[in-house]
């Protein structure tokens, strides 16, 4: 039933402050961590950087190629080791300094010889989706256009994820307060979450945040037309136009769009008996929306790459094979163990990221345990109140799409761990044949903190709103102090924004 106290009669325009003031929250963390992490990370970001720069030039790759030679500059100029290596790689046990520390001619010298080194490396991202890439080479436009230059426009492209987190803040708020209006902790609780979440895709260049973006996109249109009696093709375009970005923003989103597909037609098929015909009408605009650019993109990566997907250019380099089905069954992910190997592994890089400092994983020693275990308990208990609580049906049908939305993708990325044979690759590998790999689900950010809110509501049933806001406020600081302790000596490494000459 819904709450009747004092607090939930807040104005919506006391409630919009409210959420501006998180989205400035938001931003202004991104910009600090952003800032502070030197380029480029261990994390894919000197490949997505390539990718940015070949866009800006008007060059879709079509096959697999070596960095180029702009984006090889600023490799040698502004790279760190400070990811991978550790002190005593070097002479002295002494971090190399940043290149425009060093005398003019040693500094010509190492970047003839690190420039050469760079190009001589393959870009294995070549076929991922164009999106972000797209958007990413109008921002980088942007930034030169400014006055920018050097590692100052290195940054300014990073700063692109501000952006990006004022928009999810605002989207984490849209889908809680379609889901539940009469709930003020439910409405602004995953909202807050993302402000303050310590994902390190959010201060990287990459194309995960566009994917949490799209699909949140997706998740609230695809919400708005299950709670429909009679939803309208405008709304079916819309649909597919988001499902067609979530595609487009990064193919591991697959399962998410499966997801989108699967909603959409279960609508149709429920409306059918009684609006007929008219009930397939947004059906037909979200197929007429959704269809072109992923069939699109589809062909373009059949005719490049060699498949509909682009992955088998990937899994060329990489040296993945599909296993004999018989071989399946035989990973260790069908135990207790493995299960939780695997679930560990995604949710607690889900919430921290996957950055390296100095060749060892950047978190505190059992964070990821607790990020694991609190995840687990919170879902388990939303799970439990979608069979007991008394809930709307449009309450209901929110929260069952944000199940289908994480099952999808943890599902997804467990198959792809047992199908596949690593070979020699180092991560996963045969000795650990786990994806664990956060930001590669981060599509389904929004739901996941809906569903993770809502848990937290219901263990605190019996607690005012504001002791839910007191809850939530502590678990909130709890994660900035973990996360400062943790990042602390980055923010003194030279080749951060603060140290540019």
């Amino acid at each position: 039933m819904p709450d009747s106290s004092p607090s939930n009669h807040v104005s919506g325009s006391q409630e919009r402050y409210v959420v501006w003031l998180l989205c400035m929250l938001g931003a202004v963390h991104v910009m600090i961590f952003s800032a502070a992490f030197p380029f480029f990370n261990n994390v894919d970001e000197p490949i997505h950087f390539d990718l940015v720069l070949k866009y800006s030039h008007g060059q879709v790759p079509r096959k697999m190629d070596s960095l180029s030679a702009d984006s090889a500059a600023y490799l040698s100029l502004f790279n760190s080791c400070a990811y991978l290596g550790t002190p005593d790689m070097f002479p002295g046990n002494q971090m190399p300094p940043p290149p425009w520390t060093e005398p003019v001619k040693q500094m010509q010298r190492d970047f003839v010889v690190n420039s050469a080194a760079w190009q001589q490396q393959q870009n294995y991202e070549v076929s991922e989706p164009p999106l972000y890439y797209g958007v990413a080479e109008v921002w980088w436009k942007m930034g030169r256009g400014i006055g920018f230059h050097d590692g100052r426009l290195l940054y300014w492209l990073r700063f692109l994820n501000i952006l990006q987190v004022i928009g999810l803040v605002w989207l984490a708020w849209v889908a809680a307060r379609l889901a539940f209006p009469d709930k003020p902790f439910l409405r602004l609780g995953p909202a807050a979450l993302v402000a303050f979440m310590p994902q390190t895709a959010f201060y990287s260049l990459g194309n995960d945040m566009v994917s949490a973006l799209c699909f949140g996109a997706t998740f609230i249109f695809l919400a708005q037309w299950l709670a429909s009696e009679k939803p309208s093709p405008r709304l079916g375009a819309l649909t597919g136009l988001a499902v067609a970005a979530t595609w487009l923003g990064k193919a591991t989103n697959l399962p998410l769009v499966m997801v989108a597909v699967a909603a959409v037609l279960f609508k149709t098929w429920q409306l059918f008996p009684r609006m007929k015909w008219r009930a397939t009408l947004p059906a037909l605009a979200f197929i007429c929306c959704a269809v072109p650019p992923i069939a699109g993109w589809a062909v373009w990566c059949k005719l490049n790459f060699g498949d509909f997907t682009g992955s088998k250019i990937k899994m060329d380099h990489l040296g993945w094979t599909v296993k004999p089905f018989s071989e399946w069954w035989h990973h260790p992910i069908f135990s207790p163990q493995g299960v939780w190997t695997y679930l560990s592994g995604q949710l607690g890089t889900f919430w921290q990221g996957e950055f390296d400092w100095h060749a060892q994983p950047l978190f505190l020693p059992g964070s990821n345990l607790i990020y694991t275990v609190l995840s687990m308990a919170l879902l388990a208990v939303a799970l439990h109140g979608l069979f007991r609580a008394e809930l709307s049906p449009r309450q209901r049908n929110a929260l069952w799409l944000g199940v289908a939305s994480c099952a999808a993708a943890l599902v997804f990325f467990a198959l792809c761990s047992i199908i596949y044979d690593f070979h020699d690759c180092p991560n996963p590998s045969r000795e650990h044949p786990y994806f664990q790999a956060g930001r590669m689900i981060l599509g389904m950010l929004i739901p996941f903190l809906l569903l993770l809110v809502y848990g937290l509501d219901r263990v605190l049933a019996r607690g005012k709103e504001g002791t839910k806001f007191v809850v939530l406020g502590g678990l909130i600081a709890l994660m900035q102090v973990t996360e400062v302790v943790t990042d602390y000596p980055v923010f003194f490494n030279e080749y951060n924004w603060f140290h540019l000459p």
